[in-house]
């Protein structure tokens, strides 16, 4: 299957100015179309934080999606830390350049076409409704950081990316972590196929443990939560 990373570009970020709602639905996302997501990580507007970055996860995943710095102010600088990790330089588009021109007018300025600067040899990818299409460097797929943009251009281009989605099952228990343990290890080596997750919950009375299975393979996972139930009987939850 599919391995992702995403980085998440932007001080504002990291100071807390702006809340990250890029991350979250993206994983969700992610998992729902087959994808692992295997990395998230958030870095500053520099260039060369972005550039090590970009590398580090070009290394370690099959896609790469970036959020964030792709305007045209001081501060956007994706285009050139994406650049300066494939070695490239940047290079204004003719396509772009006349759909900025276009959609500008008689506003457009210098400033406004360094929108139309990406790394040299990017693909543009123009599926969906789109008025700008997703500028894409070998794996790294650089997407703007409004969550509404990204999510429009996400969705129209997530066709390629598509793999195996992964099932999931829930069960809730009244039994302590520490308690069960040692049974889901012994669960966890009989079904390797399955991922086992175990998250407890401290907003009710009595305290539970919700216990998640997430495989590609059904048998397993019927298999698995049946083993589990049997582990746990009386106790788990009614909605578990």
């Amino acid at each position: 299957m599919p391995t992702a990373a995403v980085v998440i570009i932007g001080d504002e970020i990291l100071s807390g100015k702006f809340e990250d709602a890029n991350s979250p639905w993206l994983a969700q996302r992610c998992r729902g179309l087959g994808v692992d997501l295997i990395r998230i990580v958030t870095v500053p507007d520099v260039v060369d934080e972005i550039a090590d970055e970009v590398r580090r996860c070009v290394d370690k995943a099959d896609l790469v999606f970036t959020t964030g710095g792709v305007g045209p102010t001081h501060d956007d600088l994706t285009m050139a830390g994406i650049a300066q990790a494939f070695e490239l330089p940047l290079h204004r588009h003719p396509e772009l350049e006349a759909l900025v021109r276009a959609y500008l007018g008689d506003r457009i300025s210098d400033d406004a076409l360094r929108m139309a600067d990406v790394p040299a040899g990017s693909e543009l990818l123009w599926d969906g409704d789109v008025r700008f299409p997703l500028v894409r460097v070998g794996s790294v797929h650089i997407f703007p950081g409004v969550p509404g943009l990204l999510r429009l251009k996400f969705d129209a281009v997530a066709h390629y990316f598509a793999g195996e989605p992964v099932r999931s099952r829930r069960v809730t228990t009244t039994r302590s972590e520490p308690a069960i343990a040692g049974p889901l290890r012994a669960l966890q080596d009989r079904f390797p196929a399955v991922s086992i997750g175990s998250y407890p919950q401290f907003k009710q009375r009595p305290w539970t443990v919700t216990l998640t299975l997430d495989s590609r393979d059904p048998n397993e996972l019927d298999a698995c939560e049946a083993s589990l139930r049997e582990l746990l009987g009386d106790d788990i939850t009614p909605e578990g």
